[in-house]
């Protein structure tokens, strides 16, 4: 049996008085989970633009991997592969028996339900299904980018920054040339290089890089990506208007200005903890961020299809509106209580219900590992 590897979604504070947890790390996580549940709720554009949750995200993920690649290669992938796949397998476990069992249009053959074992793509779905199945692309790429963080690391240690920007032209090249793959294929790849430069900056901020460059190149640096980016967007939309989300090479870019900002911060935080409601909100989010992620979407569909059922409109649209984001929220903290343990258990960690007057730690890895569940976990 394995060692119990040390897999936190950020460094824990140690009896050593080894890395504290970094909370201005978990503030970002928690801001970038509630703007993603805002963007699906109301789908403006000016949401993306704001502030690129998944930029964000996979810059946090790729300072926090070169952190576990300091201890080991092999714990970090496995480590972070084993506090992301067992919230799909609960969601799999629910899901694909009823899918099977009702009906599905153009069922694809059951070999292809290993993706969700093993999302290298995104997993098969029932149209019905597509609240659910949409948010399942960030799995995929952040799989791929745990997979590759040893390569990506290796190119990073040997030219620096410019790592940063060979995923910009590769998604350049990728979306604008023809390949003769199949759509999920081409949407994974699409999603890697869209943001794997923000994973290499994640690189450059454990590094301590980003935080020695001068105020006076940075951010020069960071404004012009920004603003070309956001330039591009505005002036080119697509069929559904203006939306970062929808043009990868603009979208890659303006997430690593932004990014670049944030990780030059870098600011303590100590003040969360004197704001109680805020601070476990924060709590909150990060035990429990990956439940949150895979149904805050599914809960959003079945309460804007309540609402169109039992004609919610007619108490006026604020009212309207009001309720739909109330009752989302309560619909999202069922699933949360209802699978969150899973968290937990990948975790191996004790159970639990709320974790919201602090982040609860992973096990520390043993010298004699004592048993924590199932090997897989």
């Amino acid at each position: 049996m394995p060692a119990v590897y040390r897999a936190n979604t950020a460094p824990e504070p140690t009896k050593g008085g080894g890395r504290q947890r970094s909370r201005y790390f978990d503030f970002l996580r928690a801001a970038a989970l509630i703007r993603v549940f805002l963007y699906h709720m109301f789908p403006v554009a000016w949401l993306s633009m704001i502030f690129p949750s998944m930029g964000v995200m996979f810059a946090l993920g790729g300072s926090l991997m070169a952190t576990s690649m300091q201890r080991s290669v092999e714990q970090a992938i496995t480590g972070r592969l084993r506090r992301l796949l067992p919230a799909l397998w609960a969601m799999a476990i629910l899901l694909v028996p009823v899918m099977l069992l009702l009906d599905w249009p153009g069922r694809p053959e059951l070999s292809r339900l290993v993706f969700w074992v093993v999302p290298v793509v995104e997993p098969p779905a029932a149209p019905w299904a597509a609240p659910v199945e949409g948010v399942l692309w960030y799995l995929v790429a952040y799989l791929w980018l745990v997979l590759l963080s040893p390569l990506l690391h290796r190119i990073y240690r040997r030219i620096g920054l410019v790592a940063a920007v060979l995923p910009v032209i590769g998604v350049f090249l990728w979306d604008y040339l023809t390949w003769p793959v199949p759509p999920r294929v081409e949407s994974a790849v699409t999603d890697v290089l869209t943001f794997a430069g923000c994973w290499v900056l994640g690189f450059a901020h454990q590094a301590g890089v980003l935080k020695r460059m001068r105020w006076s190149i940075l951010g020069p640096v960071a404004a012009v990506l920004i603003a070309a980016s956001l330039w591009w967007t505005v002036g080119h939309p697509g069929e559904e208007g203006i939306d970062l989300a929808n043009e990868p090479v603009a979208y890659a870019v303006y997430s690593s200005g932004f990014v670049l900002l944030l990780f030059r911060v870098s600011p303590e935080m100590a003040w969360l903890s004197r704001v109680k409601v805020l601070n476990g909100l924060v709590n909150f989010c990060n035990a429990r961020a990956v439940t949150i992620y895979l149904w805050h979407n599914a809960a959003i569909a079945v309460v804007f299809a309540a609402a169109e059922r039992y004609e919610l409109e007619r108490v006026g649209d604020h009212i309207e509106m009001f309720v739909m984001v109330v009752l989302t929220i309560g619909l999202v903290a069922v699933f949360v209580a209802l699978l969150g343990w899973v968290e937990d258990v990948a975790a191996r960690r004790p159970v639990s219900l709320l974790p919201w007057s602090r982040v609860p730690a992973s096990r520390p890895r043993k010298e004699q590992p004592e048993w924590c569940g199932p090997v897989w976990f």
